[in-house]
C-alpha cells in the first residue's frame, strides 16, 4: 500500500513492483485485480491524470505525451482517450508557449540561428515542423510588433 500512496501507479508498474518483490504470478493477479476493483489502480484514470498535469507543467505535443504513455505500459484505447483533451488550437497554444520561451533565451543570437534554436527545442517536445513554424512565426509577428 505505501507503494500506491507515493503516487499513482499504472497496472503495469504495480505489476513489475510486485514481481520484483518476488510474489508468485497467482499472488500479483489476485492483488492485481483486487486492487483495480477497489478502484486504486486505474490505467484510464492515469492517463487522463498524466495529460492534464504534463499539460498544465510543462506543455509538450500530442505525439510527445502519446509516446509518454506508452512507456508507461497504458492500453492504447486509454491513451486516445486521455488524449481527445488535447485539440489542434490548444497544442498550438502550447507550441508558442514554448516558443516564446526559447525565442526570449534566444534573442541575443543572430535571427537564423535562433529560428533553428528554437525550431530544434520546439521539435524535440514533439511538436511537428509545421505546428513548429506557425509557433515561431506567431512568436516572431508578435515581438516585430513591440518594436
Amino acid at each position: 500500500m505505501s507503494y500506491l500512496t507515493a503516487r499513482d501507479r499504472t497496472e503495469r508498474e504495480m505489476q513489475t513492483y510486485l514481481d520484483s518483490k518476488e510474489f508468485g504470478e497467482a499472488d500479483i493477479d489476485a492483488t492485481l485485480s483486487r486492487l483495480k476493483e477497489l478502484g486504486l489502480i486505474n490505467d484510464r484514470r492515469y492517463a487522463e491524470q498524466f495529460v492534464r498535469t504534463r499539460l498544465a507543467t510543462k506543455p509538450v505535443s500530442r505525439t510527445h505525451l502519446y509516446r509518454q504513455l506508452l512507456e508507461h505500459q497504458i492500453p492504447k484505447e486509454y491513451i486516445a482517450e486521455a488524449l481527445d483533451v488535447v485539440d489542434p488550437d490548444e497544442e498550438l497554444k502550447h507550441a508558442i508557449a514554448v516558443a516564446e520561451k526559447f525565442y526570449r533565451q534566444f534573442l541575443n543570437l543572430d535571427s537564423q540561428v535562433r529560428k533553428q534554436r528554437v525550431l530544434s527545442r520546439l521539435q524535440a517536445r514533439g511538436y511537428g515542423y509545421d505546428i513548429s513554424s506557425k509557433a515561431y512565426q506567431s512568436v516572431e509577428d508578435e515581438t516585430e510588433e513591440w518594436s
